[in-house]
């Protein structure tokens, strides 16, 4: 059985990373016995510059994107649409501003090291704890939360939140990234070659994951 390896470059305040993970995964189940897959989550800050307090969502992406209040709040709802076709949650009431995600970022660098399956619960405590529950994923007592919730040791996830580890690291790799082109998330890039841009249904990630793994095949 070939083994894809695949990275997930996204961040956790992303509606359409939170969409196209959970579409990943729904294709990933389809594929099980054909294909392996090592999922491997990279950061991107959508709001690198933003400070700790966050913004409110709509009047944010309103000026961000060149669109009225009206526009915005039809986009959540198609969103929260969107996500509840492939088992993911958005609470749109709840979600009232956006926020920095660099300590989160630098906590799932640290999950990385100890092990795929921790990263991605990691991955989905946090995409939960901002979009379903409303949560600022960048506070230090939301990120502790989250790191239990994966079953990680909640005494380690304290020392690397509150020592700021992994700061240059994540740094690096957003900074890779950049220089690979990446602009926009979520981008799935598989055996550093091919490259999925956005929160695609499943069959769309079916079908490319099937033709690439057939090319690695051939080659």
């Amino acid at each position: 059985m070939k083994t894809l390896t695949i990275d997930f470059v996204s961040d956790v305040v992303c509606p359409w990373c939170a969409i196209g993970l959970s579409s990943l995964e729904i294709a990933l189940k389809k594929l099980e016995g054909e294909v392996a897959v090592e999922l491997h989550f990279r950061p991107f800050e959508l709001h690198p510059d933003m400070g700790p307090e966050g913004a409110e969502v709509v009047p944010y992406l309103a000026k961000k994107y060149g669109m009225s209040a009206a526009q915005v709040e039809h986009n959540q709802r198609l969103i929260a649409e969107r996500g509840a076709a492939v088992g993911f949650e958005f609470r749109m009431d709840r979600r009232g501003r956006t926020y920095n995600t660099f300590d989160a970022h630098r906590l799932l660098h640290w999950v990385g090291e100890e092990g795929a399956a921790q990263q991605r619960a990691l991955k989905h405590a946090l995409l939960a704890a901002h979009f379903t529950e409303g949560e600022n994923p960048g506070a230090r007592e939301v990120l502790l939360r989250c790191a239990e919730r994966a079953g990680l040791d909640a005494a380690r996830a304290a020392q690397v939140i509150d020592g700021g580890e992994f700061a240059d690291a994540v740094r690096e790799e957003e900074e890779r990234w950049r220089e690979a082109g990446i602009s926009s998330v979520p981008s799935v890039i598989v055996n550093q070659r091919w490259l999925i841009q956005g929160g695609q249904p499943s069959e769309i990630f079916e079908q490319s994951l099937r033709e690439i793994a057939a090319q690695v095949d051939a080659s």
